[in-house]
């Protein structure tokens, strides 16, 4: 008879820093402390466990009791616990003594409050790169998780994969353990006994009758946050079914993943190309590659032969959203503009505070898109950005930074300039708009130009085709997020609609023509100049205090309006706690439709920042205001979701000269005090897990 196989079950339970409460608080009650009530009623069910850092700081001080319970399991021996970067970034993605910074913290954190030690580690989104394998080593972790998928593009097969493999980069050596697609897919989704069969007849069709082993290690939220999970798993009991048909079963043994490194030996040597989970794949091409990708995997699972080559259907890398979406890299390479000056900062004027912001900047989700991610939610953006400008405020108080100075941050061959007085900053992208990319106060810690251009995405081909709606589970299970696709919101044509310009703040437009500025000089701010049609423009713009000051001199063609676009990121969105207040009173939330004639003054008020923007003209203008949605996908289907405010300014050329200042005001509540006087429907973007 087959010897047992080793079931090596883990899970991985994170959140984004920052995240909504009642995100968190809806994560708890439906996840993680019903999935930790049950597996501590069966002690004998080993298991592995990775939670994020600030999700673990955040659990202890909410619930500290279902993390007592936890405790309780890791020194009962039930519970090996995994390691990572503290706040769950790609490895990858960070300079190598970040990683170690990284990691070291994790790894002291989970000594301190759960009293062990990691000796595995949980790779995010199983980033791999081989430039993350001496971090790792130097932080003595052992072995890292990665999908089986890695190995098949390393020339594996799927039956040499039921145990571990070994790797070196640099003089140190690693070993990795492939998770299977399999049981990935399987869990929780497929009814429990065809999963404990499915794991069995491993076992029996086992080449290695000596060590070999089931590898399972995902999300967590998969038992109780995705789409009817909850009912499936706990009401239905499909999670109690599942560990005690495991434990009853002759075949099946639960093992640590620690006890199974220690005593079996390594399958050999390999080296992994740089990929993730293979659905990352299309979610990292542009739009139209990815649909041509996405077509040819459809045409091999029709002809049969997807199984046995889908690994030479390689798509994009994770790294690959770096160059797709301009403000993922924008933020990356801030990021890591801050982590060289941290860097290079003498030791004894460093301090925790700097560290641990720079960390909260690197957290992965505000960075990609796919089913997951984050970088179309604004709130995980705004948690990047709030870290990075926090922490770029005390580095200038370390070392001063010049008033105004060029350079080109994000390596795409067009310099900015920046412009900052301590107070605010002001960056300009000198691509020819003469506008404003970035916008920070270091008062709020916010930055008022985190805006987000809409760009064609590959899952509008199935938006506009009609293909939604949920996938099939077949055998009596339930379908997997991946195999959903509904709709959130009503979606229409123009909500689709891909930008014709970057979406920053004070870009011009004369007759239907956008104005085209050269710089002329830094001196007392920026000045630009420019010549369209058979008008001359002269613009400035300045900081003073917490002003941003853009004026424009018009020589030359004296008819005609002149119009500019002001693109503003305010926290609450279409929220009730973002507003306009004009002459006194209310007129409508961020989520309205604002039309005003002959403006000289309004204010945009937000409580979560708290604080606004004073805009004020130095002659009457006209005003449009209106909020921008982009169209983005999750696990609970297609969705719109507000990005910003877009404010267009018009006026008559005759005018001469017009100013227009910006004042960053912190939070004083202004007219009417009723909560929902800005949004009567008390709407806003619905709260995700981000995970």
């Amino acid at each position: 008879m087959a010897s047992p196989v080793s079931l090596l079950f883990g899970v991985h339970a994170h959140q984004p820093v920052g995240n909504f409460p009642e995100v968190l608080a809806d994560a708890h009650a439906r996840c993680y402390r019903p999935f930790l009530q049950v597996l501590h009623r069966y002690p004998d069910f080993c298991f592995a466990m990775h939670i994020s850092g600030w999700l673990l700081d955040y659990l202890i001080g909410h619930y500290p009791a279902d993390m007592d319970l936890l405790h309780k399991m890791v020194l009962r021996g039930q519970v090996e616990l995994f390691g990572a970067g503290d706040t769950e970034p790609v490895l990858a993605a960070i300079p190598n003594r970040d990683r170690i910074g990284q990691i070291q913290t994790f790894s002291d954190k989970l000594e301190l409050k759960l009293e062990q030690r990691p000796r595995g580690a949980w790779l995010t989104e199983r980033v791999w790169e081989t430039s993350v394998v001496p971090a790792l080593v130097d932080c003595d972790i052992r072995y890292v998780i990665v999908d089986d998928y890695h190995f098949l593009c390393a020339g594996k097969s799927t039956v040499e994969l039921q145990g571990y493999f070994t790797t070196e980069e640099d003089g140190r050596k690693l070993d990795l353990f492939p998770i299977s697609e399999a049981l990935r897919y399987r869990l929780p989704f497929s009814p429990a006994h065809e999963v404990v069969a499915y794991i069995e007849a491993l076992a029996e069709n086992s080449h290695d009758h000596a060590g070999s082993a089931a590898i399972y290690f995902d999300d967590i939220e998969k038992f109780g946050i995705w789409p009817e999970t909850y009912q499936w798993v706990y009401e239905k009991a499909w999670l109690d079914d599942f560990i005690q048909r495991v434990l009853s079963s002759p075949r099946i043994r639960t093992q640590h993943y620690r006890d199974y490194h220690a005593a079996t030996k390594t399958r050999g040597i390999v080296y992994l190309p740089a990929t993730s989970y293979i659905e990352m794949n299309e979610w990292t091409l542009p739009a139209s590659v990815a649909n041509a990708y996405a077509d040819l995997v459809h045409q091999a699972r029709v002809s049969g032969w997807y199984e046995s080559r889908k690994a030479f259907l390689r798509g994009g890398i994770w790294k690959n959203f770096f160059s797709r979406y301009p403000e993922s890299n924008w933020m990356h390479k801030r990021m890591l503009g801050l982590s060289a000056r941290l860097g290079t900062l003498p030791e004894p004027q460093r301090t925790a505070a700097m560290t641990q912001k720079l960390y909260e900047s690197q957290a992965n989700d505000a960075y990609w898109h796919g089913l997951f991610g984050g970088l179309y939610l604004p709130h995980l953006r705004r948690g990047v950005y709030k870290a990075m400008v926090e922490l770029e405020g005390m580095l200038d108080v370390r070392v001063p930074r010049p008033s105004h100075f060029l350079e080109d941050t994000d390596l795409d061959g067009i310099e900015e300039l920046y412009l900052q007085n301590g107070v605010i900053q002001a960056i300009l992208k000198l691509d020819g708009t003469g506008s404003i990319c970035e916008l920070d106060s270091y008062l709020l810690n916010h930055n008022f130009g985190d805006t987000l251009r809409r760009q064609a995405e590959h899952y509008y081909r199935k938006i506009q085709q009609g293909e939604y709606g949920s996938g099939g589970a077949g055998s009596g299970g339930i379908a997997s997020a991946h195999d959903r696709a509904g709709l959130k919101h009503e979606i229409s044509a123009s909500d689709m609609e891909v930008d014709d310009h970057p979406r920053g703040m004070f870009i011009d437009c004369f007759k239907g023509q956008f104005v085209n500025y050269q710089l002329r000089d830094t001196d007392q701010g920026a000045h630009f100049a420019a010549g369209v049609l058979a008008l001359h423009v002269d613009k400035r713009i300045r900081l003073s205090d917490a002003r941003l000051t853009v004026s424009y001199v018009f020589a030359g063609e004296k008819e005609g309006m002149f119009g500019t676009e002001i693109n503003v990121a305010m926290p609450s969105s279409d929220g009730w706690g973002g507003r306009y207040i004009y002459q006194g009173e209310i007129p409508g939330g961020f989520g309205h439709y604002l039309e005003l004639p002959g403006l000289t003054d309004i204010i945009l008020d937000d409580d979560a920042l708290p604080g606004g923007i004073v805009l004020k003209t130095s002659a009457p203008v006209g005003l449009r205001a209106q909020p921008y949605h982009s169209v983005s996908q999750s696990e609970g289907g297609f969705e719109k979701i507000m990005q910003g405010v877009v404010i267009t300014l018009e006026w008559p050329v005759a005018t001469g000269e017009l100013v227009i200042s910006m004042e960053i005001r912190p939070g004083t509540r202004h007219g009417n005090d009723d909560p929902d006087a800005g949004n009567p429907d008390g709407t806003g973007i619905e709260p995700k897990s981000g995970s």
